[in-house]
This record gives structure tokens, sequence and C-alpha cells, in this order.
């Protein structure tokens, strides 16, 4: 009789014959920045996670730092929106200073720059909008001009989360013409109308004021469309494509893990962070067990980077597993 049980019979022996491992240098912790002084905001919907003041931010790269996570991905709250998002690409936006900050703090971290209007345009859409059309090629000019932005800042990574066509090559262009032919781009490549992005859009400010982003996100029942978006982005010049959200679009992450070389990341949204969140705090789950068990799904279904705003208790987990493994 073939008996498989004989690989589980012990933890070190299901450690020894273990296919897939989430490390620290997977992860990258998702962090939102607002204009003002002495500000740390809690999110009530994502309990544990906070709008922080760049005068208060080292508290929170602190733990970052503490933790061992590599990568932070920015999200900035100005305190003035316009239609067109104009303190998206200005020189000393929010997100701009917050990058100068981290890189000044800690030079070694990487700083992943989101870029999109919703959070700086009145409107809350992703691009300009006429007539209550968001307009897609109109837009493209500011999403170059806030890439380069950034990139003058110190960003080491330009991530455009806006979903227009044609940005990435837009932005491939401005980089490369401004001399920033090193900056990585990680393009949301298969970004889904989900309404997993809720607790999202109270910590970002970014809901749309009118209709909502059905016309540019993609739709969440297909498959071949999103194989179609990262093809582009890759031809675009994307050097790493995005899957998000992540949980319950795992078949998506698998099939560009089996289709593409290029590195793959997986972002574990707002909701699905919120609702394991909930459902720990109501006694009805072991947190510990089932984030560390949606990690490994991500993973084992073929992404190398996962961005997760349980980043930093990840962390601190797999840290003490490899101190009791020593």
């Amino acid at each position: 009789m073939k008996r498989m049980r004989r690989l589980r019979v012990s933890r070190q022996m299901r450690r020894l014959v273990r296919e897939t491992s989430v490390e620290r240098g997977d992860l990258v912790y998702p962090v939102f920045i607002i204009e003002g002084e002495n500000i740390k905001n809690p999110i009530a919907s994502m309990p544990g996670i906070f709008q922080y003041s760049i005068d208060r931010l080292d508290e929170e790269l602190d733990r970052v730092r503490h933790a061992g996570i590599g990568a932070v991905l920015l999200f900035g709250i100005p305190a003035h929106k316009d239609e067109a998002g104009s303190e998206a690409y200005a020189k000393d936006g929010i997100t701009q200073r917050a990058v100068r900050f981290i890189k000044e703090r800690i030079p070694e971290l990487l700083v992943i720059a989101d870029v999109c209007l919703c959070e700086y345009t009145s409107h809350g859409h992703c691009g300009l909008v006429s007539h209550g059309e968001v307009l897609n090629d109109e837009t493209l000019p500011l999403l170059g001009k806030m890439a380069v932005s950034l990139a003058e800042a110190g960003a080491d990574i330009i991530a455009p989360s806006d979903m227009m066509d044609g940005r990435v090559a837009y932005i491939r262009e401005a980089l490369d013409k401004a001399g920033y032919s090193n900056i990585m781009i990680m393009a949301y490549s298969a970004k889904f109308a989900s309404g997993y992005y809720s607790p999202f859009r109270d910590a970002a400010h970014s809901a749309p004021g009118f209709g909502d982003r059905k016309t540019y996100q993609m739709d969440f029942a297909n498959r071949k469309e999103a194989i179609r978006e990262w093809k582009e982005d890759i031809e675009e010049g994307a050097d790493v494509i995005m899957i998000k959200p992540a949980l319950a679009y795992l078949d998506i992450v698998r099939e560009a893990a089996d289709r593409t070389e290029y590195p793959i990341a997986a972002y574990n949204v707002s909701g699905e962070y919120s609702m394991v969140k909930a459902a720990a705090a109501n006694g009805w789950i072991d947190e510990k067990r089932i984030v560390m068990e949606n990690m490994t799904a991500i993973k084992r279904a073929g992404a190398k980077i996962i961005i997760t705003y349980h980043a930093i208790d990840v962390a601190a987990w797999l840290k003490e597993q490899e101190e009791m493994d020593e």
C-alpha cells in the first residue's frame, strides 16, 4: 500500500518535504500618508492600519524595519484635490515628500510608488473626466508626469494602477527620457473591478464621486482578457505584473505563472484583510493560521511578491518560526 502519510508523520518531516514557503523578502507593506501634522488616524474598516502624517511616519518605518520587511507601497492623501489631480505630480506633493523622507531615513528600503489620480482628483476617478466620461489618452501625460516626479523624489519602483490603455508604454518612455531608465515598473496588469476594495477607499479617500470604475477596471468574470492585459503590459515595458485582488483570483495568478517568466505580484487587498480581521475579532477563526494559509496559497499559485496589510504580522510570525527552528 502507498502511504502518503509517511510524509506527514512529524513537524520536521513536513518541513523537509514542504513545496511552498513564504519568506519575509516576499512581502510588501502598503502605507497611507496624509497631509498635516501629528496625525495617526486609525482606519475603522481596517483594524491595525493607520493614516500617518510625514512627521509621524517614523513610527511605522520602525515597525517595518524591525519586522525585516524590504519594501513599502505608498499611497498619498493630499489636502487639496482638483479635477486634474495636480497634487499627484507636484514636486512637493504629499507622496513625493514621503518618498524623500523614507529614502533619507532608510535608503535600502525599496519604495514602490503607486501611480494613479484617484486619490488626488475631486471626482475620485483615475483619470481626467469630461461630461461623465473618464478620458484615456488625455490622462496619460499626467500619469507620465506623476511617475517622473516620484522617480525624481527617489522611488525605486513605479506602480501604475489606473488601468488606462497604453499607460505602461507612456510611463516607460517618460521615465527613459527623464534619465530614469533603471527605474522598474510594476504594473497593475489585471486589476479587476472588485467589491474587495471598499475599505481601501475609506483609507485613501478615493471613492468615485459618481458612477463606478467598471469602464476601465476589468470585469471580474474574465480570464482571457486578463491574459491579454498582462501580455500588453509586458510588451509595453513592465518589469513585474500584478494581479489584484489576490484570493478570489488565484486562478489568474496561476495562469500568469504558467504563461510568463516575468515576476508576478499579487495584492492581498483591503477587503480580504478586513474580513479576516473581523472574523478573528469575533473568535470565529485563528487569525495566524488563516493568514499564513492565505499567504502560502498566494505563493503556491505562483506569485513571487505579496502585497499585504498583514505583512508586519506575517514577518513577525516567520521570524518566530525561524528562531524556533534554529
